[in-house]
């Protein structure tokens, strides 16, 4: 079990994500495979499983899957998000319609599988550099139309979220330096623009820059695809002046050695974007109605 629980999302943030799966899923007729080859009113009980450890994430999204088809069908869950599990666990017992367990099964495990998979990524990540100071982050390299449950597996694996949108931090990157003229330039526009609530952070690439970023006042310094023996040099540069956090190709081979650097964050879209699914399936007990 995990120390503390990740708060579960609102059910008004996942109900319209869970609705366009299953309308994705139905089609124009529905399930027609279990409509031709179950009896109407045949009950039955499934077991969800893990086939290998990992960290649990999707329960709700489960949930919700098979109660938008059939509102009474009953789901026991028997963990929770964040959960560590191992092989063979049973994660949740579901009752009812056969036709409707069928219809929902895939759903249910497709935001399973894919979230739990990353919780769990991102649990193996966090611990391989629990003894450094640096916090693991996700970014918006994410699948469209499901950020909000990706970056909720991450948190559920341990790690935090960077930005969740472009509304929620101002971000200076290479293209806005580019187009605003200099480092100088965009960061001026962005403290005007953004008043003393809201920090700045601004990538750079090379010392100079970084030089250039703490000069102007920059609050954070995204230090991009620098290897760490620079990314060392930026950190003793920065010396509290600013929060330092290393992006750019990092995985699970290489966290470490940029983590040793003493970075504050390390963000690695690798969490939302490549990893792997946990296997997980269904046992299915046909009842008596």
């Amino acid at each position: 079990m995990t120390a503390e629980r990740e708060p579960a999302l609102n059910e008004i943030l996942i109900k319209p994500i869970v609705e366009a799966a299953l309308t994705e899923d139905l089609g124009r007729r529905g399930d027609v495979t279990s409509q031709a080859t179950i009896p109407a009113g045949m009950q039955a009980q499934l077991q969800i499983k893990a086939r290998q450890a990992g960290v649990v994430c999707g329960m709700d999204l489960a949930r919700l899957s098979f109660a938008l088809v059939d509102a009474e069908i009953a789901f026991v869950a028997e963990v929770a998000d964040g959960d560590r599990v191992e092989a063979d666990t049973v994660l949740a017992t579901v009752r009812g319609n056969a036709h409707h367990l069928l219809t929902a099964e895939r759903t249910a495990l497709n935001f399973m599988t894919h979230l739990s998979g990353i919780a769990t990524a991102t649990r193996q990540v966090v611990d391989s550099v629990s003894n450094y100071p640096a916090q693991i982050t996700c970014t918006r390299k994410t699948i469209p139309g499901l950020r909000i449950v990706q970056k909720y597996a991450v948190r559920c694996g341990g790690g935090r979220n960077h930005r969740l949108g472009l509304d929620d931090a101002i971000l200076i990157k290479d293209n806005h330096i580019a187009i605003a003229g200099d480092i100088k330039a965009a960061i001026e526009k962005a403290q005007a623009f953004a008043g003393h609530l809201i920090p700045i952070e601004v990538e750079v690439d090379t010392i100079d820059q970084l030089k250039q970023a703490l000069d102007a006042g920059a609050n954070l310094v995204l230090l991009d695809n620098m290897p760490p023996d620079v990314l060392s040099q930026a950190v003793a540069l920065c010396d509290g002046r600013a929060k330092t956090e290393a992006s750019g190709g990092v995985t699970p081979e290489t966290v470490q050695a940029v983590a040793k650097t003493g970075v504050d964050f390390i963000a690695m879209g690798y969490l939302t974007h490549s990893t792997t699914a946990l296997d997980i399936g269904l046992d299915f007990m046909v009842s008596e109605k």
